[in-house]
């Protein structure tokens, strides 16, 4: 068994971004009837015995997440950044994730410095935002959240945290890439109790924090890159899961506002001219 996509949060200039109209999540006001779709009803597990074992556990939530037709949930997030010095500073980010399936998503974050950046897919483009410096980057990816999330990590280089909690290929991601899988005790997240399960990939030592009963969802992940100088950590706190939020097409559909720039993803653009300069302003990859 193997695990988990789970990025590495490293702050760069433009990855994700915000979007108003997304900010509420879960306590989003309902769009106007006329323009939104029929609510879903929210998975439940039929009733069954607790699962005991590790794997049956985490394989439990991936499979209930990866079959949820749309769920939002918010993200408390933080991350180690190593300095020059050797020492570790923590920043952190808020983010608000919005998923229907098959072909649209949204992802808007609020930095620790106050930046905000969104990334929205609505089944034919991929759009990166950031509303502070005017500018967005945007490219044709038909085929869907899976293929659009893929595309965004492996092929424009940019960073979406929590990633593979996105894709409907969750199961078989965890699955495969998690080497080692150990229960480690019954406890509480705020209140709900979970399992606490720890793991290792090749390279990323994980916990995971899964809520007991027929909604085993995740509440809480710890990532630790073992192999990165420092091990620097990635932790999340997942809160307010509504698995049949109401959502409208307008949600997922990007309008530049007035005097936003067109920019190039870092990974798009060509890096020289004709004339040995930069040929375009260009946004993306990491610190």
């Amino acid at each position: 068994m193997k695990t988990t996509p789970w990025r590495l949060a490293a702050r760069n200039t433009l990855y994700a971004a915000a979007l108003a109209a997304m900010a509420g999540c879960a306590a989003k006001p309902a769009p106007p009837p006329v323009a939104a779709a029929a609510p879903v009803q929210a998975p439940v597990l039929q009733a069954e015995a607790e699962p005991v074992e590790p794997k049956d556990i985490l394989l439990r939530m991936a499979n209930f997440l990866a079959h949820a037709p749309r769920f939002c949930v918010s993200v408390d997030a933080g991350y180690d950044i190593l300095q020059e010095s050797g020492e570790k500073i923590e920043f952190g980010e808020i983010l608000k994730i919005t998923a229907n399936r098959p072909n649209q998503l949204l992802v808007d974050a609020k930095r620790s410095d106050g930046d905000r950046h969104m990334v929205l897919y609505d089944g034919k483009d991929i759009t990166a935002f950031t509303p502070s410096q005017g500018v967005y980057a945007q490219t044709p990816k038909p085929g869907g959240i899976d293929a659009a999330v893929m595309y965004f990590l492996k092929d424009l280089k940019m960073r979406l945290p929590l990633a593979v909690l996105l894709v409907s290929r969750f199961p078989e991601e965890i699955e495969n890439r998690t080497q080692t899988l150990d229960y480690v005790e019954k406890t509480e997240i705020q209140g709900t109790p979970a399992h606490h399960l720890a793991g290792r990939t090749e390279t990323v030592d994980y916990q995971v924090w899964v809520a007991q009963g027929a909604r085993p969802l995740p509440l809480r992940v710890v990532l630790t890159y073992r192999n990165a100088e420092g091990q620097p950590q990635f932790r999340a706190r997942l809160s307010d899961w509504n698995l049949s939020p109401v959502v409208d097409d307008a949600q997922f559909t990007f309008a530049p506002p007035d005097g936003a720039r067109k920019i190039a993803f870092l990974a798009e653009a060509p890096r020289i001219g004709p004339q040995g300069t930069e040929a375009t302003q260009k946004t993306g990859g990491r610190k």
